[in-house]
Parts: structure tokens; sequence; C-alpha cells
């Protein structure tokens, strides 16, 4: 909006430029979303956020207030990166991050990514005009998409970006649906279809469960004198338009969790072995002895990468990424007790602030399979297995 305004035939390179352009089009553009919700008589709010506003717990806890507040106004927020102050380092990087982070903080029912393809399909349509549009995503780990399209030259977000922001927002709960941006008025057609769905699945569930209700004590009818269901029941079915929707998870990231996973962006990684893992899922602190190897350069109460080696002799290379954690040393204090008992933690560094390179309250996991994100101490998770998230089951095809 801001090139148009000024002329300029392309988006400039230099930071102080871009964020420049931000400063004029955000006037603009909060106006025309003004005259447009004016329309339906409703009022719009204008949230501007960096990483940095919720990299702060309690800003974060503010931030989320505020949006339940003008909600409860029924102002609509707006929300977009500050660009006019934001750097790299304090950057969302695309709105598609920032849509699924704000969709969480908010327990949002639905998350649209709007964009310039309708939905994926099972193999590229260019190619196989028998290519199938794929409507639902139980599992986003099922899926391997080609996203070589990438964004485009005015914006930062191409489907990857699409695509990690589904797996952000559906495992906090949020059905994450891609649909075509031209269309916006298919928002509510897939919303009804998407609902019809669920109370068609829920309906089921019920008719099924009526057996096993029954007791000996209560008539049942004769099925010889039931109506004919199929010959006497209507039901109207609405056709949805082409869209890819991704189901939450039944067990979502929420709260705390869903902060220390997603709001905070990590300064470094720690390596630990699958024992450390496996108490850490078993409610346990992390141990200095757990600690296998230490990247990075970080202090003390910031957030790093949690990786599991399959051995503590394995190569890094063989790590996978489980969570995050905020820890109770810095990076050089981490590297001089790994592997060690924390009696001898005082002996190394000269004090012992805890036991813990980090508390288990502090330690957060993404979903695996069979397991209950996030996991609160005291909670067990089913499955102690890293999952990797380089996946292939499924061959697919973004299109338009």
């Amino acid at each position: 909006m801001a090139l148009h305004l000024t002329g300029e035939p392309r988006r400039p390179k230099h930071l102080p430029d871009v964020q420049a352009l931000a400063s004029i089009g955000q006037v603009s553009l909060m106006n025309m979303w003004t005259q447009q919700f004016a329309y339906f008589n409703m009022l719009v709010s204008q949230v501007l956020l960096t990483r940095h506003d919720i990299a702060d717990r309690n800003q974060y806890l503010n931030a989320q207030n505020t949006f339940a507040s003008l909600m409860s106004r029924g102002a609509i927020p707006v929300v977009n990166e500050n660009d006019t102050i934001s750097v790299q380092e304090i950057k969302f990087g695309d709105n598609d991050t920032l849509s699924a982070i704000t969709a969480g903080m908010v327990q949002a029912d639905y998350l649209f990514l709007m964009t310039d393809v309708d939905c994926l399909y099972d193999k590229n349509p260019r190619k196989h005009p028998d290519a199938r549009p794929i409507e639902v995503v139980e599992d986003i780990a099922d899926l391997d998409v080609d996203v070589s399209s990438g964004g485009s030259s005015l914006g930062t977000g191409g489907m990857g970006t699409k695509l990690t922001a589904a797996r952000l927002a559906t495992a906090a709960g949020v059905t994450t649906v891609i649909t075509r941006s031209s269309k916006p008025g298919n928002i509510a057609s897939i919303v009804r279809y998407a609902e019809s769905q669920k109370a068609a699945a829920k309906s089921l569930e019920s008719s099924l469960e009526l057996p096993a209700q029954s007791t000996a004590g209560i008539a049942t009818p004769d099925s010889s004198q039931a109506p004919d269901s199929a010959n006497n029941t209507t039901i109207d079915i609405e056709i949805p338009p082409l869209h890819t929707r991704f189901l939450p998870d039944p067990h979502p990231i929420r709260d705390r969790y869903f902060w220390l996973l997603h709001g905070l962006a990590p300064h470094g990684t720690l390596f630990i072995d699958r024992g450390a893992y496996t108490a850490l899922t078993n409610g346990a602190g992390l141990l200095p002895v757990g600690v296998v190897d230490v990247e990075g350069s970080f202090g003390q109460q910031e957030c790093v990468r949690l990786s599991i080696l399959p051995t503590r002799e394995s190569p890094l290379s063989e790590a996978e990424e489980a969570g995050r954690a905020l820890v109770n040393y810095s990076a050089i204090e981490i590297k001089r007790i790994k592997g060690l008992s924390s009696r001898k933690i005082a002996e190394v560094i000269g004090y012992a602030d805890s036991e813990y390179v980090a508390l288990r309250e502090n330690i957060a996991f993404f979903k695996r399979e069979g397991s209950r994100p996030g996991t609160p101490s005291g909670e067990r998770e089913k499955d102690v297995t890293p999952k990797r998230y380089s996946l292939g089951r499924l061959s697919n095809y973004v299109a338009g």
C-alpha cells in the first residue's frame, strides 16, 4: 500500500526505508479497515506487535488480556507486526507466524490463511489431471508438501510459512484453513460446513453409544418397526468451496507452555540424552547429568531448544528437537557442569542456585504422537521417543 502511495516501484532492501514505508502504510491500512467495517457498524482496533512484546511473560499476559478486553467491547483487532520499529532479532518474520501465535494466544476457534491457491492436492494438478484436492488433514505430520514457489516480491510468506503456521496453530487447538484470498466470502461457507461436519460426527457418536446405554429395565424399539431412515430422512449437505482444513490437536498446548514454545526466541540448544528426556516426561526437572552438550550463547532464564540424542555418543547431527526450556544457568556454566552430579555444581562454578539446569515448569515439549504436548509436572507422556518432522507418508502438491 505504501509503495502505491509513494510511487515507488518495488519493496526497498534497506531496513530504514522499509520501516518508513511501514509507517506510511499503517495509517492508510487502518483507514481502509475502519471504512470497511463501518458498513457493518463494527469497531476496529489496531494492535502492533513484535516478538519482544511477548517474550516477557507479563507482557504476553498483558497482550492476551488486551485482546480479551477489545473483543468484549465488540471491537475487531487488526493485528500486524510493528514493522516501523522491529529489527531482525525481534521479528516474527512473516504474518503467517504472527497470525498463528495470535490465534493460539486468544484460543481462537479458526485461523484462515488466505493465499493465491485453493488448497492442497495429492499430486501436481498441472501434470496429473486426476489430482484430487485434500479437504481435511487430521495430522499435519503426515504431509510432505512441495512448497518451492515461495512468497511474492511484495510479501514474505509462501506456502511453507503457511504450513508452519498451521502446525503451530493446530497444536494450540485452532482449526486452520488454507483457501483462496480472492474469495473472502468463502470463509463463512467453510465455517458452516466445518461446523456441520462436527455436528454430524457428534450425532453419529451419540447414536453409536445408545445400545451400550440400554439396560434390561429399559424397553428398546423393535428394529422391524423402525422407520427406514434412508428413505424418510432428508439431509441438506452444503458443498463447500475448495479449501484444506487442518484439524486441531485434541490435547492442545495452552497458556504457559504455548508461550514457552512460541512466544520466546531460543538463544541456543541443550543436547540431552534419552534417559533425561524420559525423566522429564515423567515430571522431573533437567539435571546436569542429563546434558550432553551445549550450543549457543545465552544467560540465565533465557530460552533454549531441547534436542534429544539417541545415545550420549551420537553425533549432534542425529539429535531431534523436542521442545524449549528456560535455563537456570548460562551457557558457559552449563558447559562446565554438563554430565556431572548436581552435588558438584557449587564446587565447579562457585555457587548453586538450583540443582536443576531447568525446572520442569519451565520446560515444554512439542506434540509427539500418542502424547500430550507440554505435559505439566507430574503428568506422564505416553510416548517418550522424539518424532522426526521429516515426513514422507504422503507426497502432496500445492497449486492454484
